[in-house]
């Protein structure tokens, strides 16, 4: 197994690469899905294989299905995973991560061995968080659970919820006291996407994915026991689930961006691309460049800070955000750019990784807004950080 070697980490390293060297031979490795259909088999597979040498949940508990691994190990294997260009997991993004933080913290023993062994299994989950009038503002949320008995009844919609068509259960945050203070008043619940009165409609980006979807809750009926945390108090149990999206899930898709620069200027090079032969656009690439790996470091601070318990990482948290959702987008926009006319179309398909600049750029301009919006993270740095009065 990989993970016996995790206490040396030449030898981890080494096996990490001997193993991504050979699974990515696969064609689900190397040929990109071409619709959502097959993107979804593709992840399916993925999660399989890095199941079947414990890299599917290695940094869960171990009574969970996981391996206790460290977030340096985590780190290691972000690194590996992204150098081999493998695919990423991240239709397992809420199932990764917001679901063990969650339950980790606030939910019950039966919970916990319910729900989270099947996921190493290819359980997906998704969020039903965002409703079309509580986005950045999410206290806001209307959906409504009135408790019947031994179930709560909900009714509302939800909407930006990735992968919400393909997932078994969703976690749901939902308006249980309406004559509450606009942060109290809101319950936390797991939900199983079969319930009668569910119904996903996806819905189609501009950058021709639909792994968005909106969820409509009609006479759901959730039992009692799927609440996670204390009736009303489901806002502080959403503030665990929401600072599980940092972290590494960001650090893999910076470490993303490095490469794809990489790959562009050395297929550049190839090419004879006009855009080396222009001074400007030379010193341009140079400076993002530079930027990138600036953030990089930044991330790996944030990761250090982390492991140490530093109060260091909330101060850094809402910075490395903003300027990697920045830096992406402002690098979609170079090889949009650099490429010339050729790359003003979307020519990639379904693939969330796609190097396609246009594709790139477009899919870029999304994560200023997911996460919390920037300037949403602009407002957290002034009042929370720099103590800046409201105003």
């Amino acid at each position: 197994m990989i993970l016996d070697k995790v206490d040396d980490e030449a030898a981890f390293r080494g096996a990490l690469r001997e193993w991504l060297a050979e699974i990515m031979q696969a064609d689900e490795a190397r040929l990109p899905p071409k619709n959502a259909k097959q993107f979804n088999t593709n992840q399916l597979w993925w999660m399989a294989e890095r199941n079947k040498v414990g890299l599917g949940t290695p940094h869960w508990p171990k009574e969970y299905g996981g391996s206790d691994l460290s977030l340096r190990g985590q780190v290691i294997i972000a690194e590996e995973v992204t150098r081999a260009r493998a695919p990423s997991l991240g239709q397992f993004t809420i199932s990764l991560n917001h679901i063990p933080a969650t339950l980790m913290k606030w939910g019950t023993e039966e919970q916990k061995k319910k729900y989270l062994p099947p996921v190493s299994q290819g359980t997906i989950w998704c969020q039903g968080f965002s409703e079309p009038n509580a986005g950045s503002d999410l206290a806001s949320v209307r959906t409504r659970a009135v408790r019947d008995g031994d179930h709560y009844v909900v009714n509302g919609q939800k909407i930006w919820s990735s992968y919400s068509m393909y997932a078994k259960h969703c976690i749901l945050l939902t308006r249980t006291d309406p004559d509450a203070p606009k942060h109290k008043g809101i319950s936390f619940f797991l939900m199983d996407m079969d319930t009668p009165g569910v119904e996903v409609r996806p819905l189609r980006q501009a950058n021709g994915l639909d792994k968005f979807g909106e969820i409509f809750l009609t006479d759901v009926r959730i039992p009692v026991e799927n609440m996670v945390g204390p009736e009303n108090e489901g806002w502080a149990v959403a503030q665990t689930t929401l600072s599980s999206e940092r972290g590494i899930n960001s650090f893999e898709r910076h470490e993303r961006v490095r490469y794809l620069m990489e790959d562009f200027y050395a297929a550049s090079l190839q090419s004879d691309a006009a855009w080396l032969k222009d001074t400007a656009m030379q010193r341009e690439f140079m400076q993002l460049f530079a930027e990138v790996q600036g953030c990089r470091r930044l991330m790996r601070k944030l990761l250090r800070a982390t492991i140490e318990k530093s109060p260091i990482a909330a101060q850094v948290t809402p910075h490395v955000k903003m300027i990697n959702t920045d830096l992406r987008a402002q690098v979609g926009d170079f090889l949009t750019r650099a490429s010339g006319p050729e790359a003003q179309g979307i020519v990639a398909g379904f693939d969330e990784l796609s190097t396609d600049p246009m594709f790139t750029y477009l899919t870029a301009l999304g994560g200023r807004i997911a996460g919390g919006s920037n300037e949403i993270m602009r407002n957290i740095i002034a009042e929370r950080i720099l103590q800046m009065p409201k105003g």
